[in-house]
């Protein structure tokens, strides 16, 4: 089955480029222009997932959250919400308000569709999909496959994890540590500089076809997948 999303956007310009990508994605996609629209289109065909800005024409983004969370039927909806307010204290209001995530604009295209991946697979698995894109990168994840510009790429497990962790999180920059507990998991004691040694494999395995490396190596702090693309 096909994810079915509704982006709830006023700027024409970017409600048309969401539009654009994901369906590019795969995705099924209807667009609403304002928050009384949105709780119209969301009571004429329950969406999968809600993309939802917090600054809307006549019902706020935050309003139309509260509203959803306040409804049985809709009180599981998956909401990302997007925002130009990045101040910590207005993250927490709308993850209080119930929104699954946020994403602070301005964010690249690769990173929102990371998140909603994300956000449904922990809460509608049964939609979740099973390849990751990033760039000209993708895994396949039943199959155990990586491709990078239509040329195979063949990876050890530990690599493959690696990978599939940072694509999740593009742009996201991880230390040494946190990548040993996502990856290897916190109860196996392995030491930090193991990290580095499988990066560079991944990285050696990555680029041998492209000369661009889309893992950031960032000094004193650790590593991430460039949000590029």
């Amino acid at each position: 089955m096909i994810p079915y999303i509704l982006v709830v956007e006023d700027e024409d310009a970017l409600s048309a480029l969401l539009q654009y990508n994901l369906d590019k994605e795969g995705y099924r996609v209807a667009v609403a222009a304002d928050g009384e629209e949105a709780l119209v289109v969301i009571d004429e065909q329950m969406p999968d997932l809600v993309v939802l800005d917090w600054m809307l024409p006549k019902v706020s983004g935050v309003e139309v959250c509260r509203r959803l969370r306040a409804r049985p039927e809709t009180r599981n909806l998956p909401i990302i919400m997007l925002t130009a307010r990045g101040e910590e204290s207005d993250r927490i209001r709308g993850l209080d308000t119930g929104a699954d995530d946020y994403v602070v604009k301005p964010f690249s295209m690769s990173e929102l569709a990371a998140r909603i991946r994300a956000v449904l697979r922990r809460i509608r698995p049964g939609l979740a999909e099973d390849r990751l894109h990033h760039g000209d990168i993708v895994v396949d994840r039943v199959a155990h496959r990586v491709r990078r510009a239509d040329h195979e790429i063949h990876l050890g497990p530990t690599e493959f994890r690696l990978l599939d962790y940072l694509m999740q999180h593009p742009g996201r920059v991880f230390s040494r540590e946190q990548l040993l507990d996502a990856v290897w998991g916190s109860d196996v004691y392995v030491e930090a500089r193991t990290v580095d040694v499988h990066i560079g494999r991944l990285r050696k395995a990555l680029n041998q076809h492209v000369e661009f490396d889309p893992i950031r190596t960032v000094r004193s702090a650790g590593y991430s997948l460039d949000a590029a693309g």
